[in-house]
This record gives C-alpha cells, sequence and structure tokens, in this order.
C-alpha cells in the first residue's frame, strides 16, 4: 500500500495540474512512507489492482485515488490509543535453512475435495516460506500403498514454482502405507541426489506427515530411525486417525509435534503454527503475544512484557491492571459448555482448565462476579448456579470435578435453559446486574438455535461463542453479541484455547467503568487489527 501510494502520489498530474505534496512524515505512524529513491518493505503488504486514469483524467480523480489508498494505509498500520506511542516492532520473521518435506496421505479414506484442503494448507505453509537453494527447499512425497515423488527437494527452487506443482498433484486412491512412505523420505527424499543438505547445526531436516488413517504397516522403528538421522517429524492426524500412531511417528516433545483436526476443512488453520515453528526471529515478539497482554518488548534473545500508559503490570508479568477499578465490578457470568462425544476426555480436561483460566481473572464474591456452570449434551445438566461459591478456590475446585457427559451436541437446548434457568432469580442471577454467557463448542449443533441465539441477546445478555475443531462459524456468530468479530473465537486445536481465555479475560469487563473497560477494549481491537493484516 505505502509503495502504491508513493507511486501514484510522484506520478504526472494531467493537463499540468499540479502534483500533491509528498509525505515526508507519519506524525506517529510507523514504519513511515519511504523516502524518493527508498522502497519500504516492512510491514504488511496488499496487492492492489492499479487504475491509469486516461489522460484527461481530473486532479480531482487523482485526490480520490490517493485518498482511498491512504485510507487503507492508515487501516493496517494502526497504533496504540490514549496517546501511548507504538511499540516498535522487528522484522517479522524470516525462515532459517530448511530442508522440508511433506509426507502426504492420500488413500481411499481421502476423498478427492478434502485432498485439495491438504493442497491448499501445504500451500500456505509454503508462502510463509524463504524459498531458495540456499534458503529452504522443498519436496513432496504422496503416499497411499505405494509412494510417488511428486517433486524432490533440488527440483523447484522458486515459490512460485512450488506453488504450481502442489497444485497439479492428484491423489493415488488406494492403501496407507505410512511407513513406506517415511522410510522412502529417509533413503531418498533427504539424500543428497535429490538435493538434501548435509547434516549441520545450520539447515533443519524437517517432515510433515499428514494421515487420517490407521496405517497398514508399522511406523514406530522407522520413524524412529528417521530422528535419529536428524529429521525432525509434525504428525497431523485427520478425523478418525489413530493418535496412538500419530504419536510414534512425531518427535519430542509430543505437544509441540502432534496436532488433531477433526476434519480436512479445517486443517489450513494449523498454517500459522508452521509458519511460525520454521521461524528465526531477532524479534522474539514479531510471531506472537507470547502471553503478554499488552506490549511486548523484544530484547536480546528474550521478551518481556509491559503495560500501556495509565495500567500497571501485574505480578505475574504478564497482564495489566486498569486505573484503580481492577476487575470488580458485578457481574453474573454463566459458562455453557459443550460436553458431547466428540470433544474427547483428554480435551474436556483442557475446556476446564479454561474455564479456570477465566474465573482466575474475576473478582468473586456476593458484591463482585458471580459464577454459574452449564454442561450439555444430548440433555443438559446444571454443574452449578450462579452464587453457590463465594471464592475462586472452590469455583475451580468444583470445575475440576465435573463429570465428562459424553453424548450428543444440543447447543439450542443449552441456550433455552441458560435464558430460562441460569439468569433467573431463582438461580441466583442479580436483578439489574449484567449477565454474561460464554458458550463453548466443538460441533454443529443437532438442534436449532436461531430464536434461543436471538432472545438471549434480546434480553441483554453479552453471549460470548467459543469454538474448536469442527465447530460451525455461523453458529457461532449467530450466538456471539454485537460486534460479532469482538465476541466470538474460533480455533482448530484444543491446546490453543488458552489463548482465548487470555482475549476473554480482557473481553469480560464492565462497560460502566470506562478507565477499566474501554480503553482495553480499543487497545486490544487495534492489536488485533494489525495482527489480523500481519497474517494476511
Amino acid at each position: 500500500v505505502q509503495y502504491f501510494l508513493l507511486v501514484l502520489l510522484a506520478r504526472p498530474s494531467p493537463h499540468g495540474a499540479p502534483r500533491p505534496p509528498a509525505l515526508h512524515t507519519c506524525q506517529g505512524l510507523a514504519p513511515c512512507l519511504p523516502e524518493e529513491g527508498q522502497v519500504n518493505t516492512s510491514g504488511p503488504r496488499l496487492l492492489l489492482a492499479t487504475l491509469h486514469p486516461a489522460s484527461g483524467s481530473s486532479t480531482a480523480m487523482d485526490r480520490i485515488f490517493s485518498a482511498l489508498l491512504l485510507s487503507l494505509l492508515l487501516l493496517l498500520q494502526s497504533y496504540g490509543v490514549c496517546g501511548a506511542p507504538p511499540q516498535p516492532r522487528g522484522t517479522l520473521c524470516r525462515t532459517k535453512p530448511t530442508d522440508l518435506v511433506f509426507i502426504i496421505d492420500s488413500s481411499r479414506s481421502v476423498r478427492p475435495q478434502e485432498f485439495e484442503k491438504v493442497k491448499v494448507f501445504m500451500s500456505r505453509v509454503i508462502e510463509g516460506l524463504d524459498v531458495g537453494p540456499n534458503s529452504t527447499r522443498v519436496g513432496v512425497i504422496n503416499y497411499a500403498s505405494a509412494v510417488k515423488n511428486e517433486f524432490s527437494l533440488k527440483t523447484y527452487q522458486t515459490k512460485a514454482g512450488l506453488l504450481q506443482a502442489v497444485r497439479r498433484i492428484e491423489p493415488l486412491s488406494t492403501g496407507t502405507m505410512t511407513g513406506l512412505a517415511i522410510q522412502f523420505a529417509i533413503s531418498r527424499a533427504f539424500s543428497d541426489p535429490e538435493g538434501a543438505r548435509v547434516r549441520s547445526p545450520n539447515v533443519n531436516k524437517v517432515a510433515i506427515v499428514v494421515t487420517d488413517g490407521r496405517p497398514q504397516d508399522g511406523v514406530q522403528d522407522v520413524s524412529a530411525r528417521a530422528r535419529a538421522a536428524g529429521i525432525e517429524i509434525f504428525a497431523i492426524g485427520v478425523g478418525r486417525v489413530d493418535m496412538h500412531t500419530l504419536r510414534q511417528i512425531a518427535s519430542e516433545p509430543l505437544d509441540d509435534h502432534v496436532d488433531y483436526v477433526e476434519s480436512y476443512s479445517v486443517i489450513e488453520k494449523l498454517t500459522h503454527k508452521f509458519q511460525e515453528a520454521f521461524c528465526v526471529v531477532s524479534d522474539l515478539c514479531a510471531t506472537g503475544d507470547h502471553d503478554c497482554e499488552q506490549i511486548c518488548i523484544s530484547t536480546p534473545g528474550a521478551y518481556k512484557c509491559a503495560c500501556k500508559e495509565g495500567f500497571t503490570l501485574n505480578s505475574d508479568g504478564k497482564t495489566c491492571s486498569a486505573c484503580s477499578g481492577g476487575s470488580g465490578s458485578a457481574l453474573d457470568l454463566v459458562f455453557l459448555i459443550d460436553g458431547s462425544k466428540s470433544v474427547r476426555p483428554e480435551n474436556f480436561e483442557l475446556v476446564k482448565k479454561f474455564i479456570n483460566q477465566i474465573v482466575d481473572s474475576l473478582e468473586v464474591s456476593d458484591k463482585q462476579a458471580q459464577v454459574g456452570l452449564v454442561q450439555y449434551s444430548s440433555s443438559v445438566r446444571q454443574e452449578f448456579p450462579l452464587g453457590q461459591f463465594k471464592n475462586k478456590k472452590d469455583i475451580k475446585a468444583a470445575v475440576k470435578k465435573m463429570a465428562y457427559m459424553e453424548k450428543g451436541t444440543m447447543t439450542g437446548q443449552a441456550l433455552k435453559y441458560l435464558i430460562d434457568s441460569s439468569f433467573s432469580i431463582i438461580n441466583g442471577a442479580r436483578p439489574g446486574v449484567p449477565k454474561v454467557g460464554i458458550v463453548f463448542t466443538d460441533g454443529r449443533s443437532q438442534d436449532y438455535i436461531t430464536d434461543a441465539a436471538k432472545k438471549a441477546k434480546d434480553l441483554g445478555f453479552r453471549m460470548f461463542a467459543v469454538g474448536v475443531g469442527n465447530a460451525v462459524e455461523d453458529e457461532l456468530r449467530e450466538i456471539a453479541s454485537e460486534p460479532v468479530a469482538e465476541h466470538y473465537f474460533y480455533t482448530a486445536d484444543f491446546r490453543t484455547i488458552s489463548k482465548i481465555g487470555k482475549k476473554l479475560q480482557m473481553k469480560i469487563c464492565i462497560e460502566e467503568d470506562p478507565c477499566e473497560c474501554k480503553s482495553i477494549v480499543k487497545f486490544q481491537a487495534k492489536v488485533e487489527d494489525l495482527i489480523n493484516s500481519l497474517q494476511q
């Protein structure tokens, strides 16, 4: 945007009309427009279709184009609010030289449209890499009952060539010989004749295995040989994959190297994780917030958290307190938690940690925050009503004891229960106190949600919708309060819901306390806008 704006402003004006003055200062925007003869390549980049007015175009048209592009520039280069100067950000991550091989399952259980999703995932990862003979080289192994070397590490030396080659890959649609494919990677894909570089600390060897089923051969021994040869293995499982197999394949630590998604339709959401995994970053804040609530400041080899003006850093070194209001405003908060069988027991434990993470941010008492908890599956069960527990310790203990229901997904019925019972006076709700509902689900509702979702918002309840895995984003938006973008959250992986928890901690605040709420929400919105633009 900066480059095109500079070109447009520097363009000769028709009929000798005066050219708009050059922009040399930003008055707080970072980074500034480049000086003449320089092109600023940092920050977000946006491909624009430029229009070339005819020689008879008026100067007014030039001004319209200039204003449009300047507006886009201002949107993408948002910065801090309330007079706080923007924190300088380092260069976004560049990738360490890597020999990367995708090992892709295209067995008959992978439908053609699902295989297209895998190709999109590979393309998105490749788009985030520095591709070249001295940086990152990429190869692809396609396997089913047999193994096909789609292209080697030496075949393509440009990103464009790789992306075109990925688009041409076709599924094999036979069996699932995952062990054979990994052996092929060891003996051929990562060999010198195929373009692999000599093993050294300066070059990573990485394999990403994507599979959706149980292999028809052994993977444990061959995966151990691959890891011993210095190959770092990431294992991505889809749908009905055998999780034990993924753990046998992947490198340690398993939490960082094993990923699961409910379906191929959401595999693309893992892209950002792998783009970060291949980064060498001089600015450690450049690839994420590192748990800092407001500002992350990079130092050599480390980072530290800080707060905006008017906020103080809490004892955890990460979160911030606004002015003197704290989190002490009155609030009735009810969690509505999906306990259906698709969640799985191990993920249900992560959901309980997510609940307690938010509870930790509240001041619980009769005069301040009250918390209730409802679990639903094929039926609805109140775990405890508002006001039953008077302190955080008791609430968290009750959450930990919550038993997993493990049946269907009746989200509409659960929303109706929230309206009719959870926020009723008989169940502890206080008249005149703001009501907040947090709905957590991992799949499509098996009943109708529209009427109940609308009624909850019409009654003035502030509704947050949190979805994981196969959750339907249209349903999340239907549940969420306005503005929807601030009230619904989605992640493909249960292990990342703690990041959503941190965002919710900031958003569950009472509007009557402008010091506490408005500045936090405004700052958070600007940061999220900037992060989204950088990812795009």
